[in-house]
């Protein structure tokens, strides 16, 4: 059973006209696509107008977005990516010190994550890395921190 079911027809009109154009006319929508329905901004992204994932409709906060831009960048060693990200934005998403040195080098248990929501992105980043997916009591703790767009943002983010 899927984390996030696809949406189900009917649609209302909005998700309709989305889903529309991603597949061949008199084709229903593959359960992917109707996943992805779930959220809106995510869906129009997916068109060729796309760049989504660094639009402002992302919805993530700048913090969770950095805190999944960073762990991944840093767990696979791409540390010129790393290095503009947290040359630029870590100040503006309040990460300290200590918990950029955690997040090159440490895990979501270090002592500097206080936040509930910090620990479990981590976590969540950590094991699509290692995975490629996320076990249910993860993904539990994960879907009572975050609604069903944050969580699609996240893996579309980490991926």
């Amino acid at each position: 059973m899927p984390a996030i079911p696809p949406l189900e027809p009917p649609h209302p009109p909005e998700i309709a006209a989305l889903l529309a154009p991603m597949m061949p006319e008199g084709i229903d929508p593959i359960a992917l696509f109707r996943t992805f329905a779930h959220n809106p901004a995510m869906t129009r992204a997916l068109q060729p107008w796309g760049g989504y994932e660094l639009s402002r409709e992302l919805s993530l906060s700048l913090r969770l977005r950095e805190l999944v831009i960073d762990r991944v960048t840093a767990r696979c060693g791409a540390e010129y990516e790393w290095g503009v990200h947290v040359a630029f934005f870590a100040e503006r998403a309040g990460l300290d010190p200590a918990q950029l040195h955690s997040i090159t080098h440490g895990s979501a248990d270090d002592a500097c994550w206080t936040d509930p929501v910090d620990r479990v992105v981590i976590a969540a980043v950590d094991a699509l890395h290692d995975d490629g997916r996320l076990p249910p009591p993860l993904a539990d703790e994960l879907a009572r921190h975050l609604d069903d767009a944050q969580r699609l943002d996240l893996a579309m983010l980490a991926g």
